[in-house]
């Protein structure tokens, strides 16, 4: 699809589908959104212009492109293939993104119902979080065929600083797997440095500039390490949406055959963080697992 405006529908205004619907307004198409809570609709449309639908099916009626960024497979489903869902209300040739992170089944499953009505369909899972939907900046991950890619890359433009093609169905979200494998080690990783420096009575201003420009160095410490030595977590991506994204890793892992012991241990550390009341808080509160 060119860069012409766009009739495009979003579904799930939240905190980060808000934001990257937003986006698409401000770059010239005609947006319509819906989300199950009516009235976050109503607030988007009214801060950004577009229109609130009041289903799925409804938004989704003669757009271009139908867009989703939900909670987990069942809200997926719903939205998509339920009574008023977005597919049975889709023209033919229309084009189908999905920016939940999800299973890799599901995303498999949409592609073939996507096929059979006539629809192309991309399972696009970003990275990024809520600052990345708001700057405009995300990293997208893709599977799905060459020709919903090459419609979907011009409109994910809007919202993304980077979008790569992985490959076929399934491929965008078990990328997005990796992505979140990767980051519970890290994390982990600079959770016991952090505590470990402390316990040691460091400076960890002056320990974090002295490893920060090294090896050590990942995006993690760059932009976590001074808020857990403030004891700050209340922002970011919540430890309940990473128990669900390592949830399917696992679960994939087990299809897969694939071997994943330190994703499996920070899962359980998490599950301890959600006892302790800090499901809702951000992922770097890992540290406040470690004595002091």
């Amino acid at each position: 699809m060119s860069e012409q405006k766009l009739r495009i529908a979003f579904i799930g205004t939240g905190v980060m589908g808000g934001p990257m619907a937003g986006h698409l307004v401000k770059t010239g198409h005609v947006v319509t959104v819906y989300n199950r809570t009516r009235a976050k609709a109503d607030a988007w449309a009214e801060q950004y212009g577009g229109k609130a639908a009041a289903t799925p099916g409804e938004a989704a009626k003669d757009a271009d492109v139908v867009l989703s960024c939900v909670g987990n497979d069942d809200d997926l489903a719903q939205v998509t293939l339920g009574r008023d869902g977005a597919f049975k209300a889709m023209k033919a040739g229309a084009l189908f993104v999905d920016h939940t992170t999800v299973s890799a089944r599901i995303a498999r499953q949409l592609s073939v119902e996507a096929e059979g009505l006539g629809l192309l369909s991309l399972d696009a899972p970003v990275s990024g979080g809520e600052s990345g939907a708001q700057a405009g900046t995300l990293s997208i991950m893709c599977g799905g065929s060459a020709a919903a890619f090459a419609a979907a890359e011009p409109v994910m433009r809007a919202y993304a600083g980077r979008i790569v093609h992985i490959g076929g169905p399934g491929a965008g979200q078990t990328t997005k797997m990796v992505n979140q494998i990767a980051i519970a080690g890290v994390i982990q990783g600079v959770s016991e440095a952090l505590r470990f420096a402390q316990v040691s009575g460091l400076d960890t201003d002056k320990v974090f500039e002295a490893v920060s420009g090294g090896a050590a160095a990942s995006w993690q410490m760059v932009n976590r390490w001074g808020t857990m030595a403030k004891g700050e977590f209340d922002f970011g991506f919540a430890v309940d949406w990473m128990r669900k994204d390592l949830g399917l890793a696992l679960e994939e892992s087990r299809a897969n055959g694939a071997v994943l012991p330190v994703a499996a241990l920070v899962d359980q550390f998490y599950a301890d963080l959600q006892a302790m009341g800090h499901g809702r808080r951000d992922t770097s509160v890992l540290v406040e697992r470690l004595p002091k």
